[in-house]
């Protein structure tokens, strides 16, 4: 159904205790038909044999063709689960979760453990889904402005109607109560990216919570949480982060309603062992000092107004959020409509507050100093955990091959056989409903912008939108003075600006006014390519945040402060954020490896892709880890100032505001006062091998109808030396599963090339990448894409194999060449790109586009006519003339294991 609508979201959650099957379009057809195929999945399935051998587990010959070759474990969710327990993580959570909640269903994995997923049968699948993918067992939630009426009638027509009621018996016990605290160990696999390797423990202490279907308790205990462990005010955060102890908080931390009954965790990952003991001295420690102290009524006072500003911003995905919000309590029977009145428990929390001023003490008593059930988990690496892991995995191969007889070992080999017969027909469609290309909006809607000068010089893009009295404020800096060799520390400098004070605020009354006043205040290094030549890009520092009206004022004198006087003299709390910043870049590798071997892979292509990986590539996770491992970090912190020099300045700024017409105003007035106490650059433009092109952004002047004033212009950088030249990289980790990212030079947003290249990505995808990598693979996912830079890029995630598929890549480029694909293959691409580029905008960020970019709406309208345009002539052309061997340069790279195909290839950088 990706390719035959114009879905803007389409998945399935799997929690511990309930499936939660979500979509949403604009365009009510399309509801209707993802409705009808939503209903037919889920309580009409097809669940033959074959199929579910295909996406659950399989035992399959490692060569279908030759009964000869050793039977192996094969499928999707198999590998998908091998790759969810690389995340140490992911596997601290779950025993934490299992161990805490022993009694009943959640004392398992609900994706199934790699192990346990070959001993589900078939029937046991099909009698499961009798039982609990039952309308009896259901419940439905919509949010939008389509009518509700026809929903209803087509839920109780498709479904309801077809069933009769059923006592399902799905509710979850409660735990019984412990009536003594316990402990438990266990290992995980060594963090091959963590700065030091002597301190890789985890330890947490969890407490068993109520059942969460009393919300006022819950949001109460939700409330508590946050006050107990987020930012630099908070109790856990001073005595566990700032003690140097460990890298971050463990895995899970705070308050978990996700289970009928809720807990609450704490504690550090990144400890030495011995230090095991002096962690749950200072949770204890800090509890009993809560229960002493309390909380500071601007702690309580900042989080009330987080809630606030969170009911008041939009995003594209508010129905989706109250979906999750509400499913965990609603799937127990609590009431969806009261947990909805956040409103009416704001205004009950402040009286019991009020009444009580011992309130919260109270509940940190009651749930945390005399709570029995209370759990303390400790986890700590073992060297050979993977190698242990891979020979019980062995070990369960053997037992399952031991147990066949010659006559199952005889059906084995022919359903191999049969299922790659069938993965190898084309499929048969015909029965989903789909959208038509002429279904699409011919023409977007047109966003009125108007640009002004603040301060005479400093061009403000303002853009009128119904924000429900939220004030969305930007500033882009450009960074083209800045040396090369400061470029590595852009990110860091990013993520500590607004973290280690400004002007007469030290860090912690700084984070405290943040809170009070806005909703986040943020730093992020930007690489933006040029929509006209793929070596010509802007790199810079966007500076985000937003606040409730009343707040601008104090928000934008905060930006003053920042930009005048940002501090840098906190050595101490600067290490403890390069150890934090480091460690989450190391948890991020296993879940989001293709991402990183995407990003390597162009790197040698543009210089844009280089200073990419320089930004956000393994490049950047290994330099962090670096960091951490530095017995002096002055040295670091020394050139933090020496950036500023080149960002924090009005010369090369720009900025925008999203805000009501009432607020506009107000807003020109604050912004204006801001740019004048931004102070000038007091660096100077060293050239270098880099050269530096002014390009103006489309406007009123020249030609753009809903772009009114003077024209921006943009200081683009780029390096007449540069040569893109291939590049292949192994990066070697200990992970069962591959990440694997092959990236190919191509053409800019605006060469008439650029659409075709889009729509062939999602063809590929669809009708061949899927089929050779994830059905017959057995990879959680495959694909490819192109980016805005121009560069297309195949990927393929939790992937059993690595060389092959890089071969899948090259046949999929053939089978293009070939134009072995259809019309109706070419308009479901075109269908699924639309999805995509008519993904709905949130007014904070109507105008973004052209404000980061320079692209205006009348261009984006070009390149839409000339996605409709996009023929079957066109794909097969620039599949020869830019993705065949020898025209387009190409690079490669690949995170996981060990491979003796590429150990053996001089061409492979093994890192």
């Amino acid at each position: 159904m990706l390719n035959r609508s114009l879905s803007t979201f389409m998945n399935a959650f799997t929690a511990s205790d309930y499936t939660l099957y979500p979509f949403s379009t604009q365009n009510p057809k399309d509801f209707q038909n993802l409705l009808s195929v939503y209903l037919d999945a889920t309580f009409f399935p097809c669940l033959r044999e074959l199929d579910f051998w295909q996406e659950g587990w399989r035992l399959e010959h490692e060569n279908p063709r030759d009964p000869q070759t050793p039977l192996t474990f094969k499928g999707v969710v198999f590998n998908e689960m091998k790759g969810a327990f690389t995340d140490n993580e992911r596997i601290f959570s779950q025993h934490l979760q299992n161990r805490l909640l022993p009694d009943h269903t959640y004392s398992v994995i609900s994706g199934g453990h790699p192990l346990c997923i070959p001993d589900l049968t078939w029937e046991q699948l099909k009698q499961f889904h009798a039982t609990h993918y039952h309308p009896s067992n259901a419940r439905f939630f919509t949010y939008g402005n389509f009518p509700l009426e026809q929903h209803l009638r087509q839920i109780h027509e498709e479904a309801l109607s077809k069933f009769e009621k059923i006592k399902p018996n799905t509710a979850v016990p409660t735990q019984k109560p412990w009536d003594k605290p316990r402990e438990f160990q266990i290992t995980c696999g060594p963090d091959a990216l963590a700065a030091d390797s002597s301190k890789q423990t985890t330890v947490g202490v969890g407490f068993l919570l109520p059942d969460i279907t009393d919300t006022f308790e819950a949001f109460t205990l939700n409330l508590l949480s946050s006050l107990l462990i987020s930012g630099p005010n908070s109790p856990f955060y001073k005595a566990l982060i700032e003690s140097g102890l460990g890298t971050d908080f463990s895995p899970d931390v705070g308050y978990n309603g996700s289970t009928r009954e809720a807990y609450f965790s704490v504690g550090l990952q990144g400890v030495a062992e011995q230090d095991v003991q002096a962690v749950r001295d200072i949770i204890d420690g800090t509890i009993e000092e809560v229960l002493q102290k309390g909380f500071e009524d601007d702690q309580i006072e900042a989080l009330l107004h987080k809630i606030e500003i969170q009911m008041k911003h939009q995003s594209v995905s508010f129905g989706l959020t109250l979906t999750s919000y509400i499913a965990p309590c609603w799937n127990h029977d609590g009431d969806p409509v009261e947990l909805l009145k956040l409103g009416s428990q704001v205004a009950r929390f402040r009286q019991c507050l009020r009444e009580n001023p011992g309130f919260l003490q109270e509940k940190v008593k009651q749930y945390f100093k005399n709570n029995p059930h209370k759990l303390t988990l400790s986890m700590k690496p073992d060297d050979k955990y993977f190698e242990k892991q891979t020979q019980k995995e062995t070990e369960k191969l053997k037992q399952k091959i031991d147990s066949l007889s010659p006559k199952d070992k005889k059906q084995i080999y022919e359903k191999g056989l049969e299922l790659q017969t069938q993965q190898s027909k084309a499929q048969d469609t015909s029965c989903l409903p789909a959208l038509k290309v002429s279904d699409i909006e011919p023409t977007i809607p047109l966003t009125h912008l108007e640009v002004a000068l603040a301060a005479g010089e400093t061009p403000v893009q303002y853009c009128a939108q119904p924000t429900n009295g939220v004030v969305y404020f930007r500033a882009f800096c450009s960074l083209h003075t800045l040396p090369e060799e400061l470029r590595p520390y852009v990110p860091l400098f990013c993520s500590v600006l607004t973290k280690l004070g400004c002007g007469l605020l030290d860090y912690r009354q700084q984070a405290q006014q943040i809170e009070l006043k806005t909703g986040g205040m943020a730093a992020s290094p930007h690489v933006i390519p040029d929509g006209t030549h793929l070596d010509v890009y802007e790199q810079g520092v966007l500076f985000s945040s937003f606040c409730l009206d009343r707040n601008l004022p104090d928000m934008m004198h905060l930006w003053s402060e920042i930009f005048h006087s940002p501090c840098f003299e906190e050595e101490e709390y600067f290490r403890v954020l390069v150890t934090m910043c480091a460690q989450e870049l190391s948890n991020g590798v296993p879940d989001s490896g293709h991402l990183y071997a995407m990003v390597r892979a162009g790197r040698t292509l543009t210089p844009a892709g280089d200073l990419q990986e320089t930004f956000s590539g393994m490049d950047q996770v290994k330099l962090m880890k670096r960091m951490v491992g530095m017995s002096d970090v002055r040295q670091v912190l020394r050139k933090l100032p020496r950036i500023t020099k080149h960002v924090l300045s009005r010369d090369n700024m720009r900025c925008s505001v999203n805000a009501t017409p009432q607020q506009m105003s107000l807003a020109e007035k604050e912004v204006e006062k801001f740019v004048r106490n931004v102070g000038r650059s007091k660096a100077e433009w060293k050239p270098g091998h880099l050269s530096v092109v002014e390009k103006p952004a489309p406007s009123g002047s020249s030609g753009s109808t809903h772009i009114s004033g003077p024209r921006v212009l943009r200081k683009l950088i780029t390096d007449p030396t540069f040569k893109p030249h291939q590049m292949k990289t192994h990066f070697l980790l200990p992970f069962p599963v591959n990440h694997v990212g092959e990236c190919v030079r191509t053409a800019p947003y605006t060469d008439p090339d650029h659409a075709s290249l889009k729509v062939l990505a999602r063809l590929m995808t669809a009708k061949f990448l899927h089929t050779e990598i994830r059905e017959k693979g057995g990879a959680y996912g495959a694909g490819a894409r192109l980016g805005r830079d121009g560069m297309f890029t195949f990927y393929s995630y939790r992937d059993p194999h690595s060389t092959e598929t890089l071969q899948s890549f090259a046949k999929a480029v053939d089978w293009a060449k070939a134009g072995r694909f259809t019309q109706q293959d070419i308009d479901e691409a075109k269908l699924s790109v639309f999805a995509s580029v008519d993904a709905p905008v949130p007014p904070s960020d109507r105008g973004l586009e052209h404000f980061l970019y320079g692209v205006s709406d009348e261009l984006k309208q070009v390149h839409r006519e000339r996605l409709f345009a996009v023929s079957h002539d066109s794909l097969v052309a620039v599949s020869d003339k830019y993705l065949s061997v020898g025209r387009g340069t190409r690079g490669l790279a690949l995170l996981g294991p060990e491979n003796a195909k590429i150990a053996k290839d001089p061409s492979w950088i093994v890192r």
